[in-house]
């Protein structure tokens, strides 16, 4: 690897240059932070979570710094100068930072926090001291905070006090389910989420009018010598007495074609199920309504059930609003039970829309170009929720990075129909509380596809699925397909293309099964979307089996092959496991990691996988520093000329098709995740993979004889390797993403030679998203 000293001489330049000691004025230090020690005379409980919580509370945050420099406070410095240029000023407009000095320290203030915030723990009687320390030279200066921290009060015993009020008895039943524990420390912040755990319990009870701040705590340290309490739970005084009684619901009205501006009295009115709807004009049948409603006449009141009729309710994908209203009906004071009237009011979207996008698409295997998309939507179709999509689509592709022309353009044409019936159609009826967080939609669709690759061929497809898909809780989703039908034709085979297949027994035969029948199933878990989280997960596992059912139908053909209505059936099983893991470092720093493993059975009618359900590796998705399909299988590199299946042939030119698929693949990605400015991230990355077939196949076979494609022992020696640096715009989750490249272990080089640090040729990848 050649260093270029001219580039280090500007970076060294550029770090000069973002110095900003020469700006700071000469009565002032810049402050560069502050850090905490302890003393104590005892073993501090939880002492990185209590440090953690402490430097939070350290006030004002100094500067920020990047690679050691302060862009933000050399721009700010920049931009106040007579003539500051318009750069600067654009500069100090999107990052630049008013700088922050020592004098803008108060210690004093700082002391008191932190004296509250130990005391907040149990910390009592603790004593803090601090100081600052000045560099002359730097014009920095630093403060440090010394905490003396004797040993905390621990928790001796919790108890209720006793009353006669029906609440104290529902507390109680659930005290056992307390995290308050003997021999913990004083912690304040644990007595508040405790309250709110108690409160949470009262409401689900129909506890309509309770809140936490109705509860009280008591510490008695009177009956110990050493540092030890009795921790009381009571009422306060003079809380209201509807705050202290359970409530039920007397009456659910439901306003399935709510207008804020018709008067609710005029509306039809249908009993259905102790339910009260009411629509003008039939717009939602009840009975198809109903199940979305956990809602019960009878019940006590109970928020969870509220929050998940509005979250199910929304996801019919007919409502823009949901609004669930209680309103109090008078009682006697004296009552021990009051009683709430539910109303429901739902606010349709349009039921008609049309859209229309031209849009810019870059896919996985190098295609990009552009796409006119139209979709229609017709809502509620047949009043039970039904959405009718439409869609059709129109585009020109080319496949940038091609090694010629063959195939390097593309027409698409598509129009694809889903009806989607938020419901089960199923012969056997379940409970609407059998799905407790979501309802199962039924989804039907029926579309069709033509390619047309320049000098290969034309592919058309027609496909049809019907299958449910559904949420169980706000991680998991599932999508079942029991019925999944896939027909594909293959015409205006050119000769090049034809030359191809000749040379390409797998390929061919690949292309030979044209109709697919079989079932899919998708369990995803998306931990992903708590972005709180340091550690998140994510787990998509796809099954997909195909010709099972046919082969019961199915009629021997001359070649020997079973046909259904004259067409050869596929007949395979496919298993692949995507795992995700997100680190996340605090700053919107992030390692992301991922391990993609699959594996493709053929069996029975057929000795290979249709072309559509192989794998493939590389590309912007994949290990990116080779061009999308065109690592693998193994060692296979199609640039060299192939030795036929004839052993009296001699070896021919290559045609290339850079089109390499396999029936296993294994991949491993790494990614480390960072800010820039505003909305543009950096990120450096390795990727490591390769695709497999379970058999030798001779058309792989290089001239020396070696790279069959076959998945052995020594799969790991056939890994293609890569690393590379990235940019991201990220605005409001919609990322562009550039990524470049550099390959660093080849497996289509021969053995001994494969790993190339080859920093010269890299391989550049645009795609819209991230990768994992």
């Amino acid at each position: 690897m050649r260093i270029r000293y001219p580039a280090i001489i500007i970076l060294l330049i550029f770090i000069q240059s973002c110095s900003v000691e020469k700006f700071i004025p000469d009565d002032e230090f810049l402050y560069t932070g502050a850090d905490i020690e302890f003393e104590s005379d005892s073993t501090i409980v939880n002492k990185p979570k209590l440090t953690t919580e402490l430097n939070n509370v350290l006030r004002p945050e100094p500067n920020s710094k990047f690679l050691g420099m302060r862009p933000g406070l050399y721009f700010y410095y920049k931009a106040q100068r007579e003539k500051p240029g318009f750069i600067n000023k654009f500069l100090n407009k999107k990052i630049g930072e008013e700088p922050v000095y020592l004098s803008d320290v108060d210690l004093n203030n700082t002391e008191d926090i932190i004296i509250n915030r130990l005391e907040n723990r149990g910390y009592f009687y603790s004593r803090v001291s601090s100081s600052t320390t000045e560099d002359e030279d730097a014009k920095t200066a630093s403060a440090s905070y010394t905490l003396n921290v004797p040993s905390p009060y621990t928790m001796a015993s919790y108890q209720l006090d006793s009353d006669s009020l029906l609440v104290y008895k529902d507390i109680k039943e659930n005290l056992d389910k307390t995290t308050l524990e003997e021999g913990m420390p004083f912690d304040l912040p644990e007595l508040k989420q405790e309250r709110e755990r108690i409160d949470r319990h009262l409401k689900k009870d129909g506890y309509y009018n309770f809140n936490p701040g109705f509860l009280i705590f008591e510490a008695d340290t009177n009956q110990y010598v050493k540092k030890k309490f009795d921790l009381f739970l009571r009422l306060k005084k003079d809380v209201p007495s509807k705050s202290v009684i359970p409530y039920k619901i007397s009456n659910v009205n439901v306003y399935p074609n709510n207008n804020i501006e018709e008067d609710s009295l005029s509306k039809n009115f249908e009993r259905y199920k102790n339910k009260n709807y009411l629509q003008e004009d039939l717009f939602f049948k009840p009975k198809y309504l109903d199940p979305y409603i956990l809602i019960e006449t009878g019940d006590y009141y109970d928020p969870e059930k509220s929050r998940n009729t509005s979250r199910r309710l929304g996801t019919i994908g007919v409502y823009k609003f949901v609004n669930i209203r209680y309103d109090e009906i008078d009682t006697l004071s004296t009552d021990s039970l009051g009683l709430l009237e539910a109303n429901i009011f739902l606010s349709p979207l349009k039921k008609r829309a049309i859209r229309a996008e031209l849009q810019a698409v870059t896919k996985s295997n190098s295609f990009a170009g552009p796409h006119l998309a139209l979709t229609f939507v017709n809502r509620n179709l047949f009043k039970g929720g039904e959405t009718l999509n439409i869609s059709a689509n129109l585009g020109y592709e080319f496949q940038f990075g091609s090694a010629n022309n063959l195939g390097s353009n593309s027409l698409q044409l598509g129009i694809s129909n889903d009806l989607i019936i938020p419901r089960l159609l199923f012969p056997i009826t379940f409970s609407k509380n059998y799905f407790k967080y979501d309802i199962p939609k039924t989804k039907i669709s029926l579309g069709g596809d033509y390619l047309r690759r320049t000098q290969l061929f034309t592919l058309a497809s027609l496909n049809s699925t019907f299958g449910y898909f559904w949420n169980a809780n706000r991680y998991v989703t599932h999508e079942f397909n029991p019925i999944s039908l896939n027909y594909v034709s293959l015409t205006n085979v050119t000769p090049e293309f034809q030359d191809i297949l000749d040379e390409n027994p797998f390929l061919e035969r690949s292309f030979e099964q044209e109709f697919i029948a079989g079932l899919t199933y998708s369990f995803t878990y998306n931990g992903l979307i708590d972005a709180q989280k340091r550690n998140a997960f994510f787990l998509n596992s796809n099954f997909d089996m195909a010709g099972n059912t046919m082969s019961l139908f199915g009629k021997e053909a001359e070649d020997g092959n079973k046909e259904v209505l004259g067409l050869e059936y596929a007949q395979y099983a496919k298993l692949d496991l995507d795992l995700r893991y997100h680190l996340r470092l605090g700053k919107q720093q992030t390692i992301a990691t991922r391990l993609f493993a699959g594996y493709g059975l053929p069996y029975g009618n057929s000795d290979v996988i249709p072309f559509s359900k192989q794998y493939f590796s590389g590309g912007p998705y994949s290990v990116r520093a080779f061009q999308t399909r065109a690592l693998g299988p193994g060692t296979f590199d199609p640039s060299e000329p192939t030795e036929l299946t004839d052993p009296g042939d001699e070896p021919t030119e290559n045609i290339t098709y850079r089109d390499q698929t396999g029936n296993i693949r294994l991949e491993a990605n790494a990614e480390y995740r960072f800010p820039i400015v505003t909305y543009l991230n950096g990120a450096f990355f390795v990727d490591a993979g390769n695709i497999w077939t379970s058999e030798a196949r001779p058309e792989t076979t290089n001239r020396d004889g070696e790279g069959s494609g076959e998945f052995g022992s020594g799969f790991m020696n056939e890994l293609g390797i890569g690393t590379g640096v990235g940019l991201r715009i990220d605005i409001q989750s919609f990322v562009i993403r550039f990524d470049l490249a550099f390959p660093l272990h080849d497996p289509r080089e021969p053995a001994g030679e494969r790993w190339v640090n080859d920093f010269g040729s890299p391989i550049f990848n645009f795609a819209i998203g991230y990768p994992f």
